[in-house]
């Protein structure tokens, strides 16, 4: 679980991390919203967050999630998935959630439209790009994010509305910049296309440590997690 932030800490942390977002975002000149990733956090800790004014959370893990839902944690909120999806987990997610941010291939994209139409839904994704080019990491090729939009078009029972990406941990800030800003250019390429359901509206890209650097470089969603919740302790 994470380090422990008192309730107390969790609002105050997360009234900063609004305030900055709304600095930033003022600066870029576009709205910006802030997802807090909520991963490894119980529901009190979410709802001492939704107190603080945060109205969107982020999940990585199914298990958390169904968890959290049962204990309304996300009341008056909305709520991302955020991690890695397993295909034997769609069911558990879709529909169950507004906006599936981890798409990273049209195999699992048709396993979410196959469970979305058995259940009279229209599940809501972002496509998940691989900016870095990761071995370790999920994500489409940035090469083939264009061709996954055109596939996606073609899937019944979901809605493309934007991107998201991870960029590399651990470079320095004008490297991680240079990934913002490809993400912006492939993020407008594809919004040229003419695809049905797809809509390049949502960039989803920062964290904790550089969300304000990818404000400026057209993010218009951000996801931050430790900043807000205390850092996360792996055992």
């Amino acid at each position: 679980m994470s380090v422990e932030k008192s309730f107390s800490e969790i609002r105050d942390s997360a009234k900063r991390i609004i305030g900055r977002v709304e600095i930033a975002a003022q600066k870029a000149g576009h709205p910006v919203t802030l997802v807090a990733a909520s991963k490894m956090n119980d529901a009190p800790r979410v709802r001492a967050a939704y107190e603080a004014g945060v109205r969107f959370f982020g999940e990585n893990r199914v298990q958390e999630l169904e968890a959290k839902l049962k204990d309304n944690a996300y009341d008056g909120a909305a709520v991302h998935f955020i991690g890695h999806l397993q295909k034997n987990k769609v069911k558990n997610v879709v529909g169950r959630v507004d906006l599936i941010e981890s798409a990273d291939s049209a195999e699992l994209l048709e396993i979410i439209g196959k469970r979305a139409v058995e259940a009279g839904v229209v599940q809501d994704v972002l496509l998940e790009v691989n900016i870095g080019g990761e071995e370790t990491k999920s994500g489409v090729e940035p090469e083939r994010a264009g061709e996954l939009a055109a596939r996606a078009a073609e899937i019944p029972g979901i809605f493309v509305r934007g991107l998201m990406t991870i960029p590399p941990a651990g470079v320095e800030p004008e490297r991680t910049v240079r990934y913002f800003e490809q993400m912006r250019k492939l993020f407008v390429d594809i919004g040229t296309k003419k695809y049905d359901n797809v809509t390049m509206s949502i960039l989803s890209m920062g964290m904790s440590a550089d969300f304000e650097e990818a404000i400026a470089c057209g993010a218009n969603m951000v996801r931050v997690g430790s900043a807000i919740f205390g850092e996360r302790h792996y055992t």
